[in-house]
């Protein structure tokens, strides 16, 4: 009768540590935390979220395009704007007001709308920019509103307890492309040097063709432990996403 007793306790325990185990990776999983008509956040890990915004343009329709937003102990870095200015304001709302976070940085991954259309937003609240100095070049070529604070090849910003990375590795989509890393999760925002998979090339127009492929394995070998990538447009994934845009641009022999 014990022996049936033991039994049956360590099976129901089994159980329970099964259903708080499963409940736990499914906290996890990708989940819709936020959505309107200029806006959609999700969550990808327990510290990072993609935003979601659209820009409507000639050659390929209302394009939806991707940035990342990093969290810890209250503090918050996001990559790219959202593609227009209520975008943005609903973004920065979501994170002070919904999330109770301080926003200490937003970062233009280069210099095409899609990353920095919502700037002039952050700096009427007041939160610092930084980019590469070869976008704050290009932007201001384009007229666009210009990034506070610039970096040559690398940036480390504190985050919480943590740091964010930034990181120029090489020319693909254009000359000033960056990639960002935040170590607690193994998240990287890729921008749009990296397709989701399935994608077309997509816009070629500022692009170094020659170059991009061998970036991408590039960023492949620096970041050997990065688990999660965002790409500019499309769905999040792993690895793989690196090894298909290699792919996509390798030059023909």
């Amino acid at each position: 009768m014990n022996f049936i007793l033991k039994t049956a306790g360590f099976i129901l325990l089994c159980a329970f540590t099964f259903q708080c185990t499963s409940l736990k990776k499914k906290d996890f999983d990708t989940r819709q935390v936020y959505k309107s008509d200029k806006l959609i956040i999700l969550q990808l890990a327990p510290n990072s979220y993609q935003h979601i915004s659209y820009l409507k343009t000639n050659d390929f329709g209302n394009v939806p395009c991707n940035g990342l937003v990093v969290v810890d102990h209250k503090e918050a870095i996001i990559f790219d704007t959202p593609t227009d200015d209520k975008g943005s304001e609903e973004l920065i709302q979501w994170l002070t007001e919904n999330q109770k976070c301080k926003i200490k940085a937003i970062i233009p991954t280069h210099f095409h709308d899609d990353c920095l259309g919502g700037l002039g937003i952050f700096e009427k609240y007041q939160i610092p920019s930084y980019a590469n100095e070869k976008t704050i070049t290009l932007a201001k070529e384009n007229d666009s509103i210009l990034p506070q604070n610039g970096f040559k090849d690398s940036l480390s910003l504190a985050l919480g307890d943590e740091k964010v990375t930034v990181k120029f590795v090489g020319e693909g989509h254009t000359v000033d492309n960056v990639v960002g890393y935040f170590q607690k999760d193994e998240i990287m925002f890729g921008g749009c040097l990296i397709k989701e998979l399935g994608a077309t090339r997509g816009y070629l127009g500022d692009a170094n063709l020659k170059a991009w492929s061998s970036t991408v394995l590039d960023v492949k070998a620096r970041y050997p432990k990065v688990k999660i990538i965002v790409p500019g447009h499309g769905d999040a994934g792993d690895r793989k996403l690196l090894d298909y845009t290699a792919r996509l641009f390798k030059p023909k022999e």
